[in-house]
């Protein structure tokens, strides 16, 4: 029995990892196409941030603060032997790579930029795939069953380039993993295995400091009130420890801390044919933009019926986070740009996973 079970246990891994390198892969392509890594000459090229400047450490700020995975390839390059990367420059622009190079990018066609942007194209992917996993873990934790477990983070991080609406980044897709992880260590462990996490969240964008709060729900059960509180500041100084002398080390870049969009805001609700039918390409395909009725409306519905569904403390958890992004979406966001909703990611994962799991038992019971 034990064999078997083991046996089991090894195929549902296997599958899921199978399940979550295509849903990767194709959620990355999803951004990429649309996006790219915002190089000069590329789809998502802008003055202020595209990729030369996020590795030369020109970008305007605020975009210049996330810092992780340009930092990190600039490390990379700078210990790496100059003849491995002259070979593998060679290789994506020899002959036998022209009919497929590894990128379709004019920065990977300059020798200064294709290694670094190797790093941060393989990084972004690789936290694609960490993503699915720690929302799989946060799944799991939670009791939510295998099936749905499996499916709803396959299905979170396929939505994520439909969220990406007028605008995506490479910092998205860590993002969504340091989140994940975060939920998942303050639901199984001590709110003190969180202080890497919350560092290396924020070396990666400045408002991972916005997520420490919305942990309190899930570090309450096992610690006290005053017990639990202290962790969160704690781990909000951890936050803030990294983020100022990066923002020290930028202070004279152009741009500021933090950019008003709230008269944009205002202009797109007040423009109803844009909110009925504004269209974004998407995997290749017209589709409505996140933001408009269509959509919204299946997002309200997909609330509507697993609210209820959800425990107590993470209904609490996307109060909390509710209650702090959407004035931070409203004030300093882009119009539709629902990426930036992201402290309720955790809360549309488990919306959609007990939808899922209930959906999933009335087809079971023949009551679907």
């Amino acid at each position: 029995m034990a064999q078997k079970t083991f046996a089991s246990d090894l195929y549902y891994r296997a599958c899921c990892f199978v399940l979550y390198f295509v849903a990767a892969a194709a959620a990355f392509n999803g951004y990429y196409d649309k996006w790219h890594l915002a190089e000069a000459g590329a789809a998502g090229e802008d003055d202020r941030f595209h990729f030369e400047m996020m590795v030369d450490g020109t970008a305007y700020r605020p975009y210049i603060f996330r810092q992780l995975l340009p930092a990190t390839a600039n490390w990379v390059d700078s210990a790496t032997p100059r003849n491995f990367k002259t070979w593998l420059y060679d290789l994506q622009s020899g002959p036998a790579a022209q009919m497929d190079p590894f990128f379709d990018s004019p920065a990977a066609e300059n020798p200064a930029y294709f290694f670094r942007y190797l790093i941060v194209y393989s990084g972004t992917f690789l936290f694609t795939l960490l993503a699915l996993w720690a929302m799989h873990l946060v799944c799991r934790e939670l009791a939510i069953p295998s099936t749905a477990a499996a499916l709803a983070p396959a299905v979170v991080i396929l939505l994520l380039p439909y969220l990406q609406s007028g605008g995506g980044f490479f910092y998205d897709f860590p993002e969504l993993a340091f989140l994940a992880l975060a939920v998942w260590a303050a639901l199984k462990f001590d709110w003190w295995w969180i202080v890497p996490l919350a560092a290396l969240g924020t070396w990666n964008k400045e408002s991972f400091l916005f997520v420490l709060p919305t942990l309190y729900p899930f570090l309450r059960p096992r610690q006290s009130r005053i017990g639990a509180l202290l962790g969160i500041a704690v781990l909000c100084l951890v936050s803030v420890a990294v983020s100022f002398p990066i923002r020290l080390h930028f202070a004279h870049n152009p741009g500021g801390a933090l950019e008003l969009h709230w008269r944009d805001q205002l202009r797109a609700f007040l423009h109803p044919l844009n909110l009925l039918f504004a269209a974004e390409k998407t995997y290749g395909v017209w589709a409505p933009r996140a933001f408009t009725v269509l959509p919204m409306a299946l997002l309200v519905w997909t609330a509507k019926r697993g609210w209820s569904l959800l425990p107590r403390f993470v209904q609490r958890h996307g109060q909390i986070a509710a209650a702090i992004n959407f004035p931070l979406y409203f004030l300093f966001c882009s119009e539709g740009e629902l990426r930036n909703l992201s402290l309720l990611y955790i809360v549309l994962l488990l919306l959609l996973a007990v939808n899922l799991n209930d959906w999933i038992g009335r087809s079971a019971s023949g009551t679907a």
